[in-house]
């Protein structure tokens, strides 16, 4: 059984990480029940045709199989508190829905929303199953560098954060760097699976021209506080009209960086989120991928932005503004250019591309990578075959 706060028909990190596990999943011949909201990604309101979005409470078949049972949200705005809320209200009503579906062997649950955890941790002592607990964000270091909570609310959710860590019988991080982390905290069973990409769905897109004007750069994805993405606006005003920035998706910082892009005379277009088509669209025509974070979180250090292993697959060179085990990806592939979060350094970097348009030209490299390295068939193998361990050490204890 799988407890998320977002799935199929969203277009997010969770559900594309795991529509792409459950189909692996039912494949090999398991049985996969999903609890989760009715679809309401990103915009905190029902955003798909009803069949697909799902009805509270209501049952249906996902894409591979997986019987998905919907619970109900609240319509909230794109601020911090009303994404609060709405996890909690859900989280709340996943304990029930949970209770409807078929006992489960295992109970698997997966943040960044942090009720869905406690909500997690209550369905596993109810079935009396094993809990694993997926943290593919580095909670609760995160909530303390963004200051998400405060006081005596931030050490209660630091606590709760940890408690459920602590209790789960196995604890999965998509880093190498999260898992000594947690290790180093005491956690006692702790694994690795990464994000992955199914390259089968991917295409490789040719190179960009190299007898072009403009330099075309992209960012696709979160518009938040975690990315700094005033820097990229502010750096393509810097560069001036030889090349041209598109800025791709949603997010709490969206507004103020039309703003600023307003403001400053930003060479800037703001597009709304795009959906599998589209999004090879915006590839094919940029010439260049941002993948950012900001470097003044510590717990960034041990994170890896989710388009990552996408932006290498289809072959695009990577801008790339992180630290730590995403920096030594982009470093490894030899398919990007790893800069430091400074307006004059992403200047300085756009206008030698544009420069020397042979540097676009990354080849095959970053994909060879992805094969290598996060190829989402073998994640899932992986996966599967913690499982199967986690369970037979259950059956040996009882």
């Amino acid at each position: 059984m799988l407890l998320t706060h977002s799935y199929w028909p969203d277009q997010s990190p969770p559900q594309r990480r795991w529509s792409s596990f459950v189909r692996e999943f039912q494949a090999a011949g398991w049985r996969v029940d999903v609890v989760t909201p009715v679809s309401h990604f990103p915009n905190g309101k029902r955003t798909e045709r009803r069949a697909d979005a799902g009805y509270p409470w209501g049952h249906q078949r996902g894409e591979h199989g997986e019987r998905i049972r919907r619970v109900p949200y609240l319509r909230h705005a794109q601020t911090r508190v009303g994404r609060f809320i709405d996890n909690l209200y859900t989280a709340v009503l996943s304990v029930p829905a949970a209770m409807m579906q078929r006992r489960p062997e295992v109970v698997v649950v997966t943040a960044p929303s942090l009720p869905i955890l406690a909500a997690g941790h209550v369905v596993a002592k109810i079935f009396r199953v094993p809990l694993v607990v997926e943290m593919r964000d580095a909670w609760p270091d995160l909530a303390r560098d963004a200051r998400l909570v405060q006081g005596q609310v931030k050490s209660l959710a630091e606590k709760a954060v940890e408690f459920v860590q602590n209790k789960a019988n196995l604890v999965v991080t998509v880093t190498e760097g999260f898992a000594k982390t947690l290790l180093e905290r005491g956690v006692a069973e702790v694994a690795t699976v990464p994000n992955g990409l199914d390259l089968r769905s991917v295409p490789l897109l040719p190179a960009p021209v190299v007898d072009k004007e403009q330099l075309d750069v992209l960012y696709l994805g979160n518009h938040g506080e975690s990315q700094r993405l005033e820097l990229m606006v502010q750096a393509a005003a810097k560069v001036g009209s030889r090349m041209h920035l598109h800025m791709v998706g949603y997010g709490v910082a969206r507004p103020g960086l039309i703003q600023l892009a307003r403001e400053i005379g930003a060479p800037v277009t703001f597009h709304p989120p795009v959906k599998r088509e589209a999004v090879l669209e915006a590839y094919k025509l940029a010439d260049s991928c941002i993948v950012s974070l900001r470097d003044d979180w510590k717990s960034f250090e041990t994170t890896i932005p989710s388009k990552t292993y996408e932006v290498l697959a289809v072959g695009r060179h990577v801008t790339a503004l992180v630290r730590g085990e995403a920096a030594r990806i982009i470093s490894d592939s030899d398919a990007g250019d790893v800069v430091p979060s400074t307006v004059e350094a992403i200047a300085q970097l756009w206008n030698d591309l544009a420069d020397d348009r042979s540097r676009l030209d990354v080849g095959s490299r970053g994909r060879d990578w992805v094969e290598d390295h996060a190829e989402i068939r073998a994640s899932a193998k992986h996966y599967m075959e913690l499982i199967d361990e986690l369970l037979a050490r259950s059956s040996g204890d009882r």
